[in-house]
């Protein structure tokens, strides 16, 4: 009996223990943490450094770890071992929602920044290129249709596939399946340009859909990880090789870089905001309602973000090659966020 009561009195103490522990670590982070995608990743990063420059809250810290990473890091659970806001090139998944209340994550508030486009750049030393998504798909795709059949994609020059196009090998530096800008560009670019000879060939729906998004392992695609900087290196190293990532980072090192036209439309501020560009997408940040009073500073934070010399069409934000969203909706945006009104797909 003796035994029994000091094991439940120690069994009580570690109890208290810990729950002593999880409420100073509640207390020990006093800074906002945000994660994800590396498109956004310099939008969030300008916020941060315009809302710490008051100095009544510290700078929160913006990690760069992909959408896909990022929102998994996100919905894995409430408390301050876990991130408070995650960036997304792409509109959080259903999947991913379920993750998060399966985790104790069952508010979140949605904020769309603005819109961006996929670019396909080069060195600026290059010439300058025009594709067709359809081009770009025959490039890419791991099997392409030929003489009535899908066979392992036999084009090696950009010419093989169009006589017009560079005499140049094909190689395309892009993102890795973790990003958001690669699930965008699947579905805008892949999906979009795939040939319609894929369903001809393919009456399986499911299987004509994975032959159009699989992208080739022989060589011609690099995965280049999350680092647009690395991809800008290999670019001005190799003139004849493309890059895959957003309009803002293209914006950035104009410089270095030029994009090719996609459908004879080029990828400008006018035609991505107009929707003209076919291979534009909205950004978005996902903030954990529940960190709301607990980590210091996230309603102050959010309102630097959605005020109009942030995210305005003059904004600072416009300067890091954000493209405003229309007034109405950058209003709309807004409101939710401030109100912190929890997302509902």
């Amino acid at each position: 009996m003796i035994i029994k009561k000091l094991a439940l009195a120690a069994t009580a103490a570690v109890a208290i223990s810990a729950a002593l522990t999880g409420a100073a670590n509640a207390q020990s982070r006093d800074q906002i943490r945000a994660v994800g995608s590396s498109t956004v990743f310099p939008f969030t990063t300008a916020a941060a450094e315009a809302f710490g420059k008051d100095g009544k809250f510290k700078t929160p810290v913006v990690e760069s770890t992909g959408t896909g990473g990022g929102l998994k890091l996100f919905c894995a659970g409430v408390g301050p071992q876990h991130p408070d806001v995650a960036n997304a090139s792409r509109r959080i998944k259903k999947s991913e929602v379920e993750q998060c209340a399966a985790n104790g994550v069952t508010q979140i508030t949605e904020l769309r920044i603005g819109f961006d486009g996929i670019v396909f750049a080069s060195a600026k030393t290059a010439a300058h290129a025009d594709f067709s998504r359809e081009q770009v798909w025959k490039a890419l795709a791991k099997e392409v249709p030929v003489d009535g059949k899908m066979v392992a994609n036999p084009y090696k020059k950009w010419s093989d596939i169009d006589p017009k196009l560079p005499n140049k090998e094909i190689e395309v530096l892009g993102p890795p399946p973790t990003s958001g800008t690669r699930d965008a560009f699947n579905e805008l670019v892949m999906g979009e340009g795939c040939s319609k000879e894929v369903h001809k060939i393919l009456t399986d729906k499911k299987a004509a859909e994975k032959a159009c998004l699989t992208i080739r392992e022989d060589g011609a695609f690099v995965e280049a990880g999350e680092n647009d900087n690395l991809i800008v290196q290999k670019l001005t190293g190799n003139p004849d090789a493309f890059g895959i990532f957003g309009y803002s980072f293209l914006d950035q090192n104009r410089d270095k870089l030029q994009a090719a036209n996609i459908d004879q439309v080029t990828p400008a501020y006018e035609n991505i905001a107009s929707g003209k560009y076919p291979v534009a997408r909205s950004l978005y940040v996902y903030i954990k309602n529940a960190h709301v009073g607990v980590i210091p500073g996230i309603r102050e934070y959010v309102a630097e973000y959605t005020s109009e010399r942030a995210m305005g069409d003059e904004g600072y934000l416009a300067d890091k090659g954000l493209i405003a969203l229309p007034k109405a909706d950058r209003d709309a945006a807004r409101s939710a966020a401030v109100n912190l009104t929890p997302l509902q797909l």
